[in-house]
């Protein structure tokens, strides 16, 4: 079963993928990572401090061998990341309160990056979702529902992905999210989580974090700061997006992957 599989061991890709219907076979050569790695230029929210990681002992040991430890510090809400219930719902699931189970799934990909190259503050809507259920036919219960805005091509410019690099400008966010209507029409599909490439599933400008508020509230996580959504086929690939298990954490870093189906 995929709930007992230990996902940290690539070997075990095979079995998960072997878990599979037999109609998606996945070919282990086709594992897509959608994170970003964690470094000093790592993008934060503008009233957060950025990844700290400092190597405390790095080199030969006096008994002759080679040693390397360090030490990192971080917000929880950075980088590629998960974002729990509780983060806008007050008790809702904590990170170590979420299963296994919701954070594996099938990836539906909703491809809005035209839209929001023309516009930064484009707000994904049920219009986008209708046109995808056109194309594919209706988002299956359980899904992981992805937007896809192309913002992660401009990782990791600062000034370009948030529409700021100022210390504490929340004011001066300028990037694309979902619509509160949106994400009603998701919920009604029962998903299991909704990710997207930007800093948060609440467009820049907003100051409500109302699709927060609406995915939290009914103990739907968020999955933000996404890469590599573009090597995603518009549904038939399977996501694994386990953050680091803070007890009582409203969020925590993320290793998002993606088994892509054989062409």
């Amino acid at each position: 079963m995929v709930c007992c599989l230990d996902v940290r061991r690539p070997e075990l890709l095979f079995l998960l993928a072997a878990t599979l219907p037999a109609a998606t076979p996945i070919d282990p050569a086709k594992v897509i990572d959608l994170t970003h790695s964690f470094d000093a230029n790592t993008i934060y929210w503008p009233t957060e401090k950025g990844f700290q990681w400092e190597k405390e002992i790095w080199g030969k040991t006096a008994g002759g061998y080679f040693y390397a430890s360090a030490k990192f510090a971080a917000a929880e809400h950075g980088g590629t990341h998960l974002d729990s219930p509780i983060h806008f719902a007050e008790g809702k699931q904590t990170v170590d309160q979420l299963t296994v189970q919701q954070l594996i799934g099938p990836a539906i990909v909703i491809d809005v990056a035209a839209a929001c190259a023309r516009n930064p503050d484009y707000l994904a809507a049920p219009a986008d979702l209708a046109a995808w259920e056109k194309a594919h036919g209706a988002i299956p219960a359980g899904s992981i529902v992805l937007f896809k805005t192309g913002w992660s091509a401009r990782w990791p410019d600062k000034k370009r992905y948030m529409g700021t690099d100022q210390p504490g400008d929340v004011a001066g966010l300028h990037f694309p999210g979902i619509a509160p209507a949106a994400a009603k029409v998701l919920l009604d599909r029962r998903i299991r989580a909704v990710g997207i490439d930007t800093a948060s599933i609440d467009y820049g400008q907003s100051r409500d974090f109302i699709v927060h508020q609406i995915a939290n509230g009914a103990n739907v996580p968020g999955l933000e700061n996404i890469a590599n959504l573009d090597r995603l086929p518009a549904h038939g690939a399977y996501v694994i997006a386990l953050p680091m298990k803070i007890a009582g954490g409203s969020g925590g870093p993320l290793r998002i992957v993606a088994l892509v189906p054989r062409s």
